[in-house]
């Protein structure tokens, strides 16, 4: 069997290489949604484009410490598609805590509860038993009537489930501290090109969502503040007068202002003092909704200019525990992250009203929400995690990224932020962090995992082998191509390709065709290099040879990846010059380039350096001129 894998893949290879030149590999799915007119060769969503929503109206109850969440929710959903809907599918995505459940890895007593319990479902106000109640996250549901192209169907659950008290992307912070996040049953992603999304949750890969409208009340105790996704609804009902005026400063504030501190929490001074309190938030458009609780966190919020065009601002909050030493700069983090990712990269305003970092153990993101751990007296890398995590604003969520078979698509594009915010604070730092966190993992380790293909579905790739995909070698990969454009085109293409589909489902052929068509090239030789081998990176010096205008320097591409290079070289006189070679050098011969170095001087040694573009074998990189004797 491994001599016919092996054999297969050595196929897909050199069928890859031999499309180098030409077209990009396409699967059938993405073919037929050509013919059907979805999708257009160009890059843009064509004529009959599609994509479904759903209205969502939840109210849930939390009473800490009962780790017991009791929600009801009613979903409107529209079917724009151009078929019936019989069967659609939902989501539970919490029932991955269930014993027997289908996870990456494994788990301590701690993670496992009962799973999400629905005790009560309807259709169009119908009451209807609920198919499979000992099931794990999908769910497929025959409909009494289909519902046609064009109109919608009415969904209503009560259910409950208990938090984890293992903490991770949600579950339990402390005893009177919950994060709660894919707590709702929702209906799936039925796109054009796999029709509906019933691919498996597994703890480890990631999530895809549709553009929803949502309100969602969450009703707690008094002196319990919640933090969430969407618009606070009458916060000056919730909120006691001081620190309602507080909160409302904040807004329009460029300071840091202390909303709730450790006194005020203390003294129960911060929400009004009903029995219980119903905080109701709203968000149209947006892909999810996600919220954290508790009795005696901090709370710090300003804002900053995120338009420069209309003068729009945006809120800056972050609720943690007052021991922390870290948190108190993260406003500060945060509104620098909103500054830059609006002004520079992707160079797109900010898209929402907020963003809340909420001192959890999880390094994730939501919209307008991150869930980070504290990092202690670290803050560099408090700021690292912090800006990585706000990049997601802008994928997967402002773009609609399906992140469990596109991975790369999203936290490649936030690893690539990540890499350019910090550069331009501190270039020699950002370096250094960006190859030992995000590149030497995988180039120094030779396992065949790490040179899977990035443009395999990430339903297929776990382990470490799905990270590299997703995170160092596709962000390698995206820095590459803004290293062959130059900056202006770059900007023009990756903006150009954001503005077309945000709020859509883009797929990576919609994002190699729009480049392709904005920047006036064909950079199929480009995506085929980086996206559809089995390339690594590993150059070496060949040659060097003197001619009548200086040198011809000739470069083996071992590993075969299309990287920027600098050509270091001392001359004979102790003068030093660097030159840039853009990946375009591997347009013509992706194995072989020659550089010409003009110049009067003798060389006596020169290096190949590709700084973050880490060569798995450096020993060939350096070239020495023979000692005349």
């Amino acid at each position: 069997m491994t001599r016919y894998l092996l054999f297969a893949f050595l196929l897909i290879a050199t069928s890859l290489a031999s499309q180098a030149q030409s077209s990009l590999y396409m699967p059938r799915d993405v073919q037929q949604a050509y013919k059907n007119g979805t999708r257009s060769p160009d890059g843009q969503p064509a004529g009959k484009y599609w994509q479904s929503k759903a209205r969502y109206n939840i109210t849930i109850t939390a009473t800490p410490p009962s780790r017991t969440i009791q929600g009801t929710e009613e979903i409107v959903y529209f079917n724009n598609s151009p078929e019936p809907i019989q069967y659609p599918t939902f989501r539970l995505l919490l029932n991955i805590h269930k014993p027997g459940a289908l996870r990456a890895g494994n788990q301590d007593e701690d993670y496992l509860t009962s799973g999400v319990h629905i005790d009560h479902f309807t259709v169009d106000g119908q009451p209807q038993t609920w198919p499979d109640p000992n099931g794990f996250v999908l769910h497929r549901v025959k409909l009494p009537q289909p519902v046609k192209p064009g109109d919608s169907v009415k969904f209503t659950f009560n259910w409950h489930y208990d938090l984890s008290i293992t903490s991770n992307r949600e579950g339990v912070i402390d005893s009177t501290t919950f994060y709660l996040a894919y707590f709702y049953p929702r209906i799936a992603v039925n796109d054009d090109i796999s029709g509906w999304d019933r691919s498996n949750f597994d703890d480890l890969h990631e999530f895809y969502s549709d553009f929803n409208d949502y309100t969602v009340t969450i009703k707690v105790p008094a002196n319990f503040v919640v933090w969430g996704t969407g618009t606070l609804q009458q916060p000056e009902t919730l909120l006691q007068p001081a620190v309602a005026k507080r909160f409302k400063e904040s807004f329009t504030s460029d300071a840091v202002i202390p909303i709730a501190t450790k006194a005020d929490v203390a003294a129960k001074n911060v929400t009004t003092q009903n029995a219980v309190n119903a905080w109701q938030f709203k968000a149209t458009n947006i892909p999810d909704m996600a919220f954290g609780i508790s009795d005696h966190f901090v709370w710090d919020a300003g804002s900053t200019i995120v338009d420069d065009a209309t003068g729009r601002r945006a809120s800056v909050q972050a609720a943690y525990n007052d021991t922390t030493k870290d948190y108190p700069h993260m406003v500060g983090f945060a509104r620098n992250a909103l500054q830059w990712f609006s002004r520079n990269w992707p160079g797109i305003p900010y898209p929402y009203e907020k963003t809340t970092i909420f001192q959890g153990y999880a390094g994730m993101e939501y919209p307008m929400m991150v869930n980070d751990e504290t990092y202690g007296e670290d803050t560099a890398l408090a700021r690292l995690v912090a800006e990585h995590e706000i990049a997601h604003t802008y994928m997967p969520f402002y773009m609609g990224i399906n992140e469990t078979r596109f991975g790369f698509m999203d936290e490649a594009w936030a690893t690539s932020f990540e890499y350019l915010i910090g550069h331009a604070a501190n270039a020699e730092v950002a370096d250094r962090a960006f190859k030992e966190f995000r590149v030497a993992p995988f180039v120094k380790d030779p396992a065949a995992e790490f040179e899977i293909p990035i443009i395999t579905p990430g339903t297929a790739v776990t382990g470490s082998g799905l990270r590299a995909n997703q995170y160092g070698k596709a962000a390698l990969g995206y820095l590459a191509v803004k290293d062959l454009l130059g900056d202006a085109t770059f900007k023009k293409c990756l903006q150009g390709y954001m503005k077309l589909w945000n709020g859509k489902h883009p797929i990576p052929w919609d994002f190699f065709n729009t480049f392709n068509r904005l920047s006036g090239r064909n950079l199929n030789w480009f995506w085929n290099n980086w996206y559809f081998t089995f390339n690594h990176i590993d150059v070496a010096v060949k040659s060097v040879t003197k001619t009548s205008t200086g040198y011809t320097l000739t470069i083996n591409n071992v590993g075969g990846f299309a990287i920027p290079l600098d050509v270091q070289i001392v001359y004979a006189d102790g003068s030093k010059e660097t030159l840039h070679q853009t990946p375009a050098i591997w347009q013509k011969n992706q194995q072989l380039a020659t550089v010409a170095i003009k110049t009067s001087k003798a060389i006596t040694s020169l290096l190949l350096d590709g700084n973050i573009f880490m060569d798995t074998n450096e020993a060939d990189n350096m070239w020495k001129a023979p000692v005349k004797k």
